[in-house]
């Protein structure tokens, strides 16, 4: 009950916080809106807890000695911090605390477990499995291996975006140095059969690494039961601060990395570089909070997945959802909406802060990978919009959503010669265009 009555007050001051409009309104980037747009792109970040920032605010100002200074009292208090705030992720994933190294984000530890390990085990195992929906810095890491002479099998998907574990099983070969499946995808939030995934690698004793950004904090996740060797975490997906990560490294059995940076040895040799204890000491307070109130977030999430789904489903048609109905995180709602273009639908949705993708992968005009993996064709791929719910998203800005939609798909499908021939009943992709 308290951990409601906390998120409800949080809820409340936040509009304080971010101010939905000013009087001069805002101009960035070449556009002009009238004032803060509402923020569903939680999957590209959350906002921090006001309570992770008060957490983290005294080793700002007062308590700011290097966790790494042994002779006085400044590094003693910094470290004790640092050592809480481990045992805090621990927790939150039923590890060790000795098991936690602390990262710049999810992208190094990626780079840790996929470069790492592959590195260490060379001399006999030249093999990696991983998806072809996998976040672009664990597909990178693995072109990265390609080039240095390893191998590497891109496991396709299911129409639902799941893996088929038959074919996981039959990819696996004697050389098989890691299997690498992402829990939550970041695009579309279909979660990845964890236990069935980690039950095979054991089966056959190769070592699994889940890139479990999207999940932390989101769903339940066992180390144990999942089975795996490595895991990549993000404190910016889980209301905490951007900048800082961790990678679970299990100990029994051990799993060894090449480490990917040199230095003074910090983080048990694994991540070298002084630990920055503001940022450590706020993402182990957003994992304390997110392990208090996840079964209630995940509630509320539900309810305003449906509410914002439902409402414009109910007004519109040919709207798709990419992605398993079944197996998915609720926050993560992608849309194909047919007729329209997604840029431009996004375009004019100025006052709604949503995206097309990835945020890592933004900049490209191509259609999503993650969507042409499912099979999605390129016209419902660039139609596609990812609305990201969470913690403080509310029904009135759920309702706002739905009505800014809903008008802007209407207004771009007037437009649409291709909605007009399907009006009419015409299938236009038999259509014989002419060239001039």
């Amino acid at each position: 009950m308290a951990s409601k009555i906390m998120a409800s007050t949080v809820r409340r001051t936040l509009p304080h916080i971010r101010p939905l409009s000013t009087a001069a309104g805002i101009s960035i980037k070449g556009v002009k809106i009238s004032g803060r747009p509402l923020y569903l792109d939680m999957q590209a970040t959350s906002p921090v807890d006001p309570r992770v920032l008060d957490a983290m605010l005294p080793y700002f100002i007062s308590q700011y000695g290097n966790p790494h200074s042994r002779t006085h009292l400044y590094g003693w208090e910094s470290d004790q911090a640092v050592e809480a705030a481990r045992a805090q992720v621990a927790s939150l994933i039923h590890a060790s605390p000795k098991e936690i190294i602390f990262t710049s984000g999810a992208t190094e530890s990626n780079n840790i477990s996929v470069k790492g390990v592959m590195r260490f085990y060379n001399e006999n195992k030249k093999h990696v499995i991983t998806t072809q929906t996998e976040h672009k810095c664990v597909l990178d890491s693995c072109r990265h291996l390609q080039q240095q002479g390893f191998d590497v099998t891109y496991l396709p998907v299911k129409p639902d975006g799941l893996i088929d574990l038959n074919e996981l099983r039959n990819s696996i070969r004697s050389d098989t140095g890691l299997v690498s499946v992402m829990a939550v995808n970041n695009e579309i939030g279909v979660i990845q059969p964890m236990e069935e995934i980690g039950r095979i690698c054991m089966e056959f004793g190769v070592p699994f690494h889940t890139d479990a950004a999207q999940a932390l904090g989101k769903i339940r996740v066992d180390v144990n039961k999942w089975n795996v060797s490595l895991m990549s975490l993000s404190g910016h997906k889980v209301y905490g601060p951007k900048g800082v990560g961790a990678l679970y490294m299990r100990r029994r059995p051990r799993i060894r990395v090449e480490p990917q940076m040199n230095g003074g040895g910090q983080e048990r040799g694994v991540r070298s570089g002084t630990v920055a204890t503001p940022l450590v000491v706020g993402m182990g307070a957003a994992c304390e909070i997110a392990m208090k109130e996840m079964e209630y977030d995940a509630k509320r999430v539900v309810k305003l997945k449906d509410r914002l789904l439902n409402g414009i489903r109910t007004r519109l048609d040919g709207v798709m959802v990419n992605g398993s109905m079944e197996r998915r995180y609720a926050g993560n709602l992608n849309l194909s909406f047919a007729y329209v273009e997604g840029e431009s639908l996004l375009m004019g949705l100025k006052e709604v802060a949503v995206s097309t993708g990835s945020a890592c992968t933004s900049a490209s005009l191509e259609p999503s990978y993650v969507l042409r993996a499912l099979g999605v064709d390129d016209d419902m791929a660039h139609t596609s919009v990812r609305f990201g719910i969470g913690r403080f998203t509310t029904e009135e800005e759920v309702d706002k959503v739905v009505e800014l939609t809903v008008n802007q798909v209407k207004k771009l499908r007037e437009m649409s010669p291709l909605y007009e021939m399907v009006k009419e009943g015409i299938d236009y992709k038999s259509v014989q265009w002419a060239q001039h």
